[in-house]
């Protein structure tokens, strides 16, 4: 009696241990528990599955010919496919689709493949013509999101993971590639979290910082230790507007001078492609709550609104080229907004929406890229604050999540780099006055120039 009281208390600590691992720590519990399991159930029911699903063809000649030997009738066959693969979140495992058939066949069985395999997610996607990589989540990895133990190598100059894809694979935000982006989010959607993910992110680079936030700096203001410029009022921001311009031309002529240096010199049509002695060092432009940009109470107003909104267009469509990026934030965002909305948001390729109050912003962040974004964006529960849909102009999209950064932990970023501050003499005028105590007296903090301005 005692030898099973004993069996049954270290069986029932057993399983307590299991849920409480499951639950503080899901990648081991998958490990141990669930990715053996997963595995063993893909492997035994695979063809069966795939059969339920429509997913298999006939049967060669060959092997109906053969079968009809043995007095037997020759099963259908299913895609071919690879070992199964573990992962962090689930596994990954390649198909080889036979003929006749295509990748839509498989993504519309998705949902069918997860119920069969007890599955939280499938996502299938092509890689090359004929094969498709199959990948399988375990659990809700949404859910609880945490920044990387290790930063991601080869990332180079203005990359570097920002969110976490429910697929388990990280939303790396290149501006090389997606130069120009919109984020929407309504209060509490968890759209400043990833405000200031993307501004950690950068402050870790050799970049030029810009933050215009005519919210008085409510925002942007704990970054200033890492700012090269700060627009907190709209004539300010309008004055900012026009010295990023001016910086915009003065990059243009030095493209247009290097190409036209000597028979020798390189062709270029933007900055990338300078030597690198001579290549000016990049800017990113933060707008937040860019509808304080289009408000206007009297005459004097609407015209520095259509001015500012037509600096900003400017930007958007020549900055990539002069190495400067732009990256909008609001609360919503449509045509009501006035002269000039649509066609800014237009110019953003980068398509990020968290939850939002109204439908219209949403179709107006992700219709353009796919309908199925924007239905996905309107149902983002409120109970899950900084749950976005990430789309671009390729049609892709997909769930993510940034990991949780306090205001605190990024203010102590941006003070940590304050010396990665490059020095542009252009915005020397809009930089923030930050202070810091020495001795009972406050000082201004005067940053340790890394990068070359661009001259004329």
């Amino acid at each position: 009696m005692t030898d099973t009281v004993w069996v049954l208390t270290l069986c029932l600590v057993g399983v307590v241990a299991l849920l409480v691992l499951r639950r503080r720590m899901p990648v081991a519990f998958w490990w141990l528990v669930g990715y053996p399991l997963v595995a063993l159930r893909v492997v035994t029911t695979y063809r069966a599955t795939m059969d339920a699903c429509g997913l298999t063809v006939p049967a060669s000649a060959v092997r109906r010919a053969t079968a009809r030997l043995v007095g037997r009738e020759a099963a259908p066959v299913p895609p071919r496919r690879s070992l199964l693969l573990p992962t962090g979140s689930g596994l990954v495992m390649r198909l080889r689709m036979a003929t006749g058939q295509a990748p839509e066949d498989f993504m519309a069985s998705a949902d069918r493949l997860r119920h069969a395999w007890a599955a939280h997610a499938v996502h299938i996607r092509p890689t090359k013509p004929g094969w498709l990589e199959l990948r399988l989540i375990g659990w809700d990895v949404l859910n609880d999101v945490r920044r990387p133990l290790r930063q991601r190598k080869g990332g180079g100059l203005l990359t570097f993971p920002l969110a976490l894809r429910e697929d388990g694979r990280w939303h790396v935000r290149d501006f090389r590639t997606v130069p120009h982006e919109l984020i929407l989010g309504a209060t509490q959607s968890g759209k400043s979290v990833f405000l200031r993910n993307l501004v950690c992110g950068l402050a870790r680079q050799p970049v030029v910082l810009i933050g215009i936030d005519c919210k008085w700096g409510v925002e942007l203001a704990p970054f200033a230790p890492r700012l090269s410029a700060l627009a907190d009022t709209p004539d300010r921001a309008n004055d900012l507007l026009d010295a990023l311009l001016d910086e915009m031309e003065a990059r243009f002529r030095l493209i247009g001078l290097s190409s036209a240096a000597g028979p020798d010199a390189v062709l270029t049509s933007d900055v990338w492609g300078l030597p690198e002695k001579v290549r000016p060092v990049p800017v990113v432009v933060v707008v937040d709550e860019v509808a304080e940009l289009f408000l206007a109470a009297n005459r004097d107003d609407e015209k520095r609104r259509d001015a500012m909104v037509t600096k900003l267009i400017r930007i958007a469509q020549l900055g990539r080229a002069a190495g400067i990026y732009l990256e909008v934030c609001g609360q919503r965002f449509g045509s009501e907004l006035g002269k000039g909305a649509t066609m800014l948001r237009a110019q953003l390729t980068g398509r990020v929406c968290h939850r939002v109050n109204d439908e219209s912003s949403a179709n107006m962040a992700l219709a353009d890229v796919s309908p199925e974004a924007a239905l996905a964006a309107t149902a983002i529960p409120a109970e899950r604050p900084g749950v976005a849909i990430v789309g671009d102009s390729s049609g892709g999209w997909s769930r993510i999540r940034s990991p949780h950064l306090s205001l605190d932990e990024a203010a102590a970023v941006c003070r940590a780099t304050s010396a990665l501050v490059p020095e542009l003499p252009r915005l020397d005028a809009f930089r923030p006055a930050v202070a810091v105590e020495s001795a009972g007296t406050t000082a201004p903090v005067t940053p340790v120039p890394t990068a070359r301005p661009v001259t004329e």
